[in-house]
């Protein structure tokens, strides 16, 4: 693990499991029907439980499928956190992706912070089968939470959990480049 200090947020980089954190909030790299058929989503439905399958289902016949960029929160069953944030990310290539990868990760943190979270856990959102570049993911991830830095008024802490160990060295060389303090934990 590596630790970051922002003015007013904690950042900590880990490789794991997502659905292992303790966290007020997991986020879900979603896509748009919130069908949780693979990857992270996959994971977060079969460690927390159908019922946030099914809450899913509820959300997109109440308010209709959410765009990429975009959130929707449920329940977490199971799960060690109180919600997850299903986050919608873009597929790498689409011309407005950046735009929309970023909104993804804003939006999340945004939402935590409307929620009176404390605690959120992101993984690398449209890295896994929408293709995003590791390296360009997190950059994005940078900018979304230098500026979230600035207006939190609840979130204190942010982690960035990561499966892979590729996606987790790059994400720590990324994080240096733009976050001075760091501290290294086995």
């Amino acid at each position: 693990m590596v630790v970051f200090s922002l003015k007013n947020i904690e950042i900590n980089v880990i490789k794991g499991d997502i659905t292992e954190i303790e966290a007020d909030a997991i986020v879900n790299a979603a896509n748009s029907f919130l069908r949780h058929g693979g990857g992270v989503a996959l994971a977060i439905v079969q460690k927390g439980g159908y019922i946030i399958q099914k809450e899913s289902e509820e959300y997109v016949k109440k308010h209709g499928i959410v765009p990429e960029g975009g959130v929707a929160v449920t329940g977490a069953g199971r799960l060690k956190a109180k919600y997850v944030i299903h986050a919608v990310g873009p597929v790498y290539g689409d011309p407005e992706g950046d735009k929309k990868l970023y909104s993804a990760f804003r939006s999340a943190l945004l939402k935590a912070d409307e929620l009176g979270l404390k605690s959120i856990a992101l993984p690398a959102i449209s890295t896994g089968v929408f293709g995003y570049p590791y390296e360009k993911c997190a950059e994005l991830l940078v900018k979304a939470l230098k500026e979230f830095d600035m207006i939190s008024k609840n979130v204190s802490k942010v982690i960035v959990c990561l499966y892979l160990e590729k996606a987790y060295e790059t994400f720590v060389k990324v994080f240096n480049k733009h976050f001075k303090s760091s501290i290294e934990n086995p």
